[in-house]
């Protein structure tokens, strides 16, 4: 069973629509936290989070949200996870 860390990002695209960054692989849960503050000072929203599974059988489990600053783009990350 693996856990991975993961700090999404959004910026405010041309039609003001939320747009995602590329996803940032942090270490543990307190980098994911520290990443996600930093980059919420330039995001319209940032969401952290970890997930944890089985890559060999492709079987995981659902996210759990650690940090999530400015707009909530709870429809955006529904689709990519």
């Amino acid at each position: 069973m693996l856990t991975y860390f993961v700090v999404q990002s959004f910026q405010r695209g041309n039609k003001g629509m939320l747009v995602p960054d590329a996803p940032k692989e942090a270490r543990d849960k307190r980098h994911c936290e520290q990443l996600a503050l930093r980059l919420a000072q330039s995001s319209a929203s940032v969401v952290a989070f970890s997930r944890s599974g089985d890559p060999e059988v492709g079987a995981w489990d659902d996210a759990v949200i650690i940090a999530q600053y400015g707009e909530d783009p709870a429809d955006l990350l529904e689709v990519a996870y």
